[in-house]
């Protein structure tokens, strides 16, 4: 069974980028990787055709997951996305209560999260742990190393 994942029209159109590559750049690499292997004779005994088949697998292997993906993604409506409560696409500003460090997150799809600017993804544990919390509310999220309670301090949308 496949599962729905939601992207921002960035995030989708970046995925479809990137299959659209894999299948036009990569997939014909790796034919004429295999064409070049099988030329320099006996396949029984060739490594180098073995490793291009087995790279050629892996590739359509990852062809065909991206294009389920792309297959059952939905674009969010930002728009209609209620700001009272952390969701998908909302940037929260929180505070570590053990440290009062703040932190601003922006709640993305798995394949939109990038740490360094800012973004996480709903299936990590931290953003598992704000989706649904409300300004003020106590977020008690598990770690590997214990627990990190964070107090939502603002909830938007950039």
């Amino acid at each position: 069974m496949s599962t729905v994942s939601y992207y921002t029209a960035e995030g989708l159109k970046k995925l479809k980028d990137e299959l659209d590559h894999l299948k036009s750049v990569e997939r014909p690499k790796a034919s004429q990787a295999i064409a070049e292997a099988r030329d320099k004779g006996d396949l029984s005994e060739n490594a180098e055709y073995d490793a291009a088949k087995e790279a050629q697998g892996l590739l359509e292997m990852k062809i065909s997951k991206m294009e389920e993906l792309v297959a059952n993604a939905r674009i969010i409506d930002e728009s209609t996305l209620d700001l009272s409560k952390a969701l998908v696409l909302s940037t929260v500003k929180i505070k570590n209560q053990a440290n009062g460090m703040e932190l601003k997150y922006t709640l993305v799809a798995e394949s939109e999260a990038d740490l360094k600017s800012g973004k996480i993804s709903v299936t990590s544990p931290i953003g598992k742990g704000l989706l649904g919390k409300k300004v003020g509310e106590i977020a008690e999220i598990s770690v590997p190393n214990g627990k990190l309670n964070f107090e939502i301090l603002e909830i938007t949308r950039d």
